[in-house]
């Protein structure tokens, strides 16, 4: 018996290394399943991920799977089930997981499968709890607060001083005049 060699269809080897291309712009990728969602809504929710320079793309299972293994990132065949549409997230990913779960409020059709944040690969629940965190701004913000406080408190603390000998000095003076 014969072995046939398969022949790499030009097409498909574009088609991944696309794939490849987009994938690796990112290391942040939610993964949903966009079947029963009508034309209206996927372009409602792409114009809400674009305001977060977001990529949402339709991908095929056995393309991504080859171009996340050319990557060299974990295996996110659990989340490949499916029709697969990919949210790729160039910077805080837990917001965009935000926008997809509120989203998926409103139109119960989109399903969030799981994601890939960093290296670590996430089921739709530990998504959706990932989604739930506060965002990098907020952290920061929340970090400069803390930070900012004792500051705060010792800058009124020196100025109490001086204000409660002028206030002294006045009421001495008042009392004197009066």
């Amino acid at each position: 018996m014969a072995i046939v060699a398969k022949k790499i269809q030009d097409s498909k080897v574009r088609a991944i290394d696309a794939l490849k291309e987009s994938f690796g712009k990112s290391k942040d990728f939610i993964f949903t399943d966009y079947r029963g969602l009508t034309v209206e809504q996927i372009t409602a929710l792409r114009t809400q991920l674009r305001a977060k320079e977001v990529h949402y793309k339709v991908v095929k299972n056995n393309f991504a799977r080859i171009a996340f293994e050319q990557l060299s990132v974990p295996d996110v065949s659990s989340c490949l089930v499916g029709p697969t549409a990919v949210a790729i997230a160039p910077k805080d990913a837990n917001e965009v997981a935000r926008i997809l779960f509120d989203f998926a409020r409103e139109a119960p059709a989109l399903q969030v499968k799981g994601a890939l944040v960093g290296d670590s690969v996430y089921t739709a629940a530990q998504t959706e709890a990932f989604s739930r965190l506060p965002g990098r701004l907020e952290l920061v913000s929340m970090l400069m607060s803390v930070m900012n406080g004792p500051v705060r408190n010792l800058a009124a603390a020196l100025n109490d001083v001086p204000a409660r000998l002028v206030r002294t000095v006045k009421a001495i003076a008042d009392k004197k005049a009066g």
